[in-house]
């Protein structure tokens, strides 16, 4: 019940009626055992009789669907939030870089860069996130794709892969700075 309680909230920050499935479904491929959490297996998973229309669907939300995870992290932190705090007071905030490792170079923003997963140079894609953290649990509030200055500039892979054009070259601190003078407006 708890568990789909959350997902009702999270389905309301998805903005439209056609993305409240895909969206609880995603979130419950997520959660379901495999070690693959990429859209064919998950689909597999969730529905084994009606895999290919269940993938078209996932992907569809995931690739297409305009939704703010903006929005998405807000209700996420408006419902764990308080649950949290009620085992203490938030004691850190925690700025950081996540790379993720990736074969090609045409996803958005991939290019050899370091990468701490590996811990070397290594083509990645790297987030910049901002999470608050109480003595017993930690929650991303802020999360945003890192886009190197060689991909800002370029309007071909730009348009290929769907970066909007207000999105612009921003440095790792700068974003995260960002993050963090937007996480104080509503004092968190």
């Amino acid at each position: 019940q708890r568990f789909a309680a959350y997902l009702d909230s999270l389905a309301q920050a998805a903005e439209h009626l056609d993305r409240v499935a895909p969206l609880k479904a995603y979130c419950t491929g997520l959660l379901l055992p495999g070690e693959r959490k990429s859209i064919e297996p998950m689909a597999a998973r969730l529905a084994p009789d009606d895999v290919q229309r269940r993938h078209q669907s996932l992907h569809h939300f995931v690739a297409n669907a305009p939704w703010s995870d903006e929005a998405l992290l807000e209700t996420v932190r408006h419902f764990v939030l308080p649950v949290m705090k009620r085992n203490g007071p938030i004691v850190a905030w925690i700025v950081d870089d996540t790379g993720f490792p990736q074969k090609g170079t045409h996803s958005d923003g991939v290019v050899r860069q370091y990468c701490g997963q590996v811990g070397k140079q290594e083509n990645c894609r790297v987030a910049v996130s901002l999470s608050v953290a109480t003595e017993q649990a930690s929650l991303p509030i802020a999360w945003r794709l890192y886009l190197p200055e060689i991909w800002a500039k370029d309007r071909t892979r730009r348009k290929h892969t769907g970066i909007p054009e207000e999105i612009s070259f921003a440095t790792k601190a700068t974003i995260a700075l960002q993050q963090i003078r937007k996480a104080v407006e509503p004092e968190v």
